[in-house]
């Protein structure tokens, strides 16, 4: 649900605010939610994290080994290095240390979002984010 907030927040404060993106799979409730990471950590290793983050986020509903595949063939990336890659599990340990980091900051779900540092713990439907980013970066 908060994929296309983002997407407007940025396009509203595109030169003003900068969005880090930390991967939190939740395994326990989305079963494929750390393939989907490793899939966006192999593609940002190819200078794709964007593409491949919103065609993940565009695409929630299947996100199996084989429809991994192919958003990888639908955002270019090189198939024999991303299947290398993800049959090794190249990037999990990157995962583990952003899932951590995450839990050392009293992250417990997604979306979690912190502002100059800070947690953010208001509604973030798109006005009263919007108002805050507002207040903080006229």
């Amino acid at each position: 649900m908060a994929y296309p907030i983002v997407k407007e927040i940025m396009k509203r404060f595109k030169n003003k605010i900068y969005f880090v993106f930390r991967n939190f799979p939740l395994s326990d409730i989305h079963p494929h939610a750390q393939h989907a990471a490793e899939a966006a950590e192999a593609a940002a290793a190819q200078d794709k994290f964007w593409q491949m983050h919103d065609y993940l986020f565009e695409h929630q509903k299947a996100m199996d080994d084989s429809h991994l595949l192919q958003y990888a063939k639908k955002v270019r990336l090189d198939l024999n290095r991303f299947k290398k890659e993800m049959t090794g599990h190249v990037y999990a340990p990157l995962i583990e240390k952003s899932l951590k980091s995450g839990i050392d900051h009293g992250v417990e779900g997604t979306p979690t979002f912190f502002v100059n540092g800070k947690r953010y713990e208001d509604s973030w439907d798109l006005e009263t984010f919007s108002d805050f980013l507002n207040t903080i970066n006229p």
